[in-house]
């Protein structure tokens, strides 16, 4: 049989916790074979826009995302192909000259808002995951990190929330939870969850092991 990595597809919506998921589940292989491909990478490049168009860009809507090109790492690595990862600039809002390599492993988790979204991605994944949160939840978090990291206003994270965040989610981020293999309520909290998700992990590695 031949040998093939997994692909692990974790979403849900902004501050749902699908990030402390998908760093919970790295962690506890760390220093094993597995990799963490992030869809914020992979943003379409912009540079051929002026800065004021640049300023529209809704990142919260599917067209915002590079996915071709994120599938065709995604083939490379389940070909155990090297990738040079794309690196986004929130500050100029396009893509830096920055890359960053990466080297192929046996399991691969692939972590975005949207990665349930495109048939195309979902048809490259093993195992789906939707973590669930309550959007009451889901806007603290939000309100709490975009204040505290990136230098928000209150004001301003509650109007991009109401007019994009949650006509988004919504809109796309929401149906595509029907998509999903197993459903994880509350996000990097729930640890019964992640621990089944690790187990499960575990005997994938081993079988590999043994083939």
């Amino acid at each position: 049989m031949k040998r093939k990595p997994v692909v692990i597809g974790v979403t849900g919506g902004s501050g749902s916790g699908k990030t402390s998921v998908t760093k919970a589940i790295y962690e506890s292989f760390k220093g094993h074979s597995i990799l963490m491909l992030e869809q914020d990478y992979y943003y379409k490049d912009q540079s051929d826009l002026p800065m004021e168009e640049r300023l529209k860009t809704n990142y919260d809507h599917p067209l915002a995302f590079d996915n071709d090109l994120l599938i065709e790492h995604i083939e490379k690595l389940l070909k155990f192909e090297a990738i040079e990862k794309p690196v986004y600039d929130y500050a100029i809002h396009t893509r830096s000259n920055e890359i960053i390599p990466v080297e192929p492993k046996d399991v691969i988790i692939l972590e975005g808002i949207l990665v349930l979204e495109d048939e195309r991605l979902r048809d490259l994944m093993d195992i789906k995951l939707f973590v669930d949160t309550d959007a009451d939840l889901r806007i603290i978090r939000r309100m709490l990190r975009d204040i505290k990291e990136r230098g928000r206003t209150i004001d301003s994270v509650i109007d991009q929330y109401v007019n994009v965040v949650r006509p988004m989610h919504n809109q796309f981020i929401e149906p595509s939870k029907r998509y999903a293999d197993i459903i994880i309520p509350e996000g990097g909290h729930n640890h019964v969850a992640i621990d089944l998700m690790v187990t499960k992990i575990q005997t994938i590695l081993e079988q590999k092991s043994i083939l």
